[in-house]
């Protein structure tokens, strides 16, 4: 067995970031350990301010695609980024969701398995029907509530099956960060044109920076438990904390310098949209805690952060 599977470190090795071009993927490229090397694979070419993506186009759903790129490339871990986002849209292209959401990390983790390497899927808290009223631990009973939940989950099962001894599951929620539309840009831009601003309040979970979760699958891929483990190799990986979406809201325009009081709650019933959200689905992180040593920051603190350093120059 390839001794990363039993979770040594991936030191002077090259690492697969699926989604290169995305929010996560292009985070992740940054923050490549520099032990290693990153190479990114992505459908698009990398947005403004993202790394550029080596392999650009690669349809990974397709099976001789990805086969025959594990063939001409000699990769040493997977971070699977790559994902079906459009948690709306999906409830009509629910054969593109699932193509994308649970086929392509099927298709990866057979290529993964037969190259003896680890993969760490990045997965949802959407897996979930927010019904519990305290934070979603690992091991808990899913029950996805859209058509985007529904085949993130099926991507879990049919990766976990595909490659059980080398295979990672990061659950994660609420992203936000330096490339690509994000909440906080799109409640700045908004705000430009209007006094006042309706957020739903009455959906819980925590907002989470890629520049918090990103180190943190790296860190998953060096010494995560895989999925045969006694754990069962799944961690959830957050920021600290709960807010509702108009919790996040207050906080961006706080710290914008802009009055909070122009933000108002308001219900999910008063905001339809047509995939149904989880309503609390803060997720447990302990785990992940625990076998990095520390945790991530709480999701106000990763909000200052983020606007420290980045929303001047990331604004849609």
């Amino acid at each position: 067995m390839n001794p990363a599977l039993e979770g040594e470190p991936i030191a002077g090795g090259r690492v697969l970031v699926t989604g290169a071009a995305g929010m996560l993927g292009s985070q992740l490229l940054l923050d490549a350990p520099g032990s290693c090397l990153a190479v990114g694979t992505d459908l698009t070419a990398a947005r403004d301010g993202a790394p550029e993506v080596e392999l650009v186009g690669l349809d990974l759903t397709d099976e001789a695609v990805v086969r025959d790129l594990f063939a001409r490339e000699t990769f040493t871990g997977v971070i699977h980024a790559a994902a079906y986002t459009a948690v709306d849209l999906a409830e009509e292209e629910h054969a593109l969701a699932r193509a994308v959401n649970a086929r392509a990390p099927e298709v990866v983790a057979e290529a993964c398995a037969a190259a003896g390497i680890p993969m760490v899927l990045v997965s949802t808290d959407f897996v979930f029907d927010g019904e519990k009223k305290t934070p979603y631990l690992e091991d808990d009973a899913v029950a996805p509530l859209s058509v985007y939940g529904a085949t993130k989950l099926e991507g879990e099962e049919r990766a976990t099956i595909a490659h059980p001894d080398g295979l990672t599951i990061a659950r994660t929620q609420w992203l936000y960060g330096p490339r690509g539309r994000h909440f906080p840009g799109t409640m700045l831009t908004l705000a430009e044109s209007r006094d006042e601003l309706s957020v739903v309040d009455d959906q819980i979970g925590a907002p989470t920076s890629t520049l918090e979760l990103s180190p943190a699958l790296w860190d998953l891929l060096e010494r995560g438990e895989r999925t045969s483990g006694a754990g069962g190799g799944i961690y959830h990986a957050a920021c600290g904390g709960e807010g509702s979406w108009c919790d996040f809201a207050k906080s961006t325009f706080l710290l914008a310098g802009l009055d909070p009081d122009r933000v108002h709650p308001c219900t999910t019933d008063q905001f339809p949209r047509p995939a149904k959200r989880p309503a609390h689905s803060v997720l447990d992180c302990s785990r992940l805690t625990a076998l990095r040593g520390t945790a991530m920051l709480t999701w106000k603190q990763a909000l200052a952060r983020f606007f420290a350093s980045h929303l001047d120059r990331s604004l849609p």
